[in-house]
């Protein structure tokens, strides 16, 4: 970098202020949180964040030095939120990731629906359930999302990371303006909230996903069974008009 664009002394300074200040601000916030998604805490926290990200920027072009800590999710962090007062829109998004753990089991509950829909019969698009791709839009397309999610096991899915953005909006969209490219121009300053789940959050949990490990080799020691559908008699009965 050259000396002309180097920032000064007193730039490094005052950014040096500026995360002497955001440290103040959060602490505040913690000290008087009124909750564990208390808002006020998570604006400070990304204000610190930015405040920090750019007092080491700073030290280390004009000196060659970085600091001694980091603050994760720096790089993920919202700006502060900048959208609509009063939002008369607002639109989720939405990821959640899956392994296929028990390909078997998933083909099985697949199975399940199609007999259920066509019978003994044949239909048209029946034995679609025979692949693991097509025995996930079976199901999918039988299941709410959410109904998935919470019986992921049931259908052979293991949780991955997810994340659920609410941002605002000053109009609803036209029916079909986004379909094509659902998760595009989403603009950062109008998230209201943001959830994620991951494992990487989990690390003090471990042992208990080692027990849940150990009971799910116990599942499928029991294939024969799942495949049986002996164990998944409490699924809700299937309605015909869906």
């Amino acid at each position: 970098m050259s000396d002309a664009a180097q920032p000064t002394a007193a730039e490094v300074r005052a950014a040096a202020e500026a995360v002497k200040t955001a440290l103040d601000r959060h602490l505040a916030a913690v000290e008087r949180r009124s909750g564990e998604d208390d808002p006020a805490v998570y604006e400070a926290f990304n204000q610190l964040a930015a405040a920090a990200e750019v007092y080491d920027e700073l030290l280390y072009d004009r000196y060659d030095e970085v600091t001694p800590f980091e603050i994760p999710g720096t790089d993920d962090s919202l700006p502060p939120y900048a959208g609509p007062e009063e939002p008369n829109a607002i639109s989720v998004l939405i990821r959640r990731d899956y392994a296929v753990a028990e390909p078997q089991r998933l083909l099985a509950q697949a199975q399940r629906v199609e007999a259920a829909e066509y019978g003994d019969g044949p239909g048209e698009d029946e034995g679609a359930a025979g692949t693991i791709h097509g025995a996930l839009g079976v199901l999918f397309g039988e299941f709410e999302p959410d109904e998935i999610a919470s019986r992921h096991k049931e259908f052979g899915l293991e949780e991955g990371d997810s994340t659920l953005w609410v941002t605002a909006a000053d109009e609803p969209a036209e029916p079909g303006e986004w379909l094509e490219v659902p998760f595009e121009g989403v603009e950062p300053q109008r998230v209201v909230c943001r959830f994620d789940v991951s494992a990487v959050f989990d690390d003090e949990d471990d042992e208990g996903d080692e027990d849940d490990d150990g009971e799910g080799a116990g599942d499928a020691d029991e294939l024969d069974d799942v495949l049986d559908l002996d164990e998944d008699e409490d699924l809700e009965p299937l309605d015909a008009e869906r």
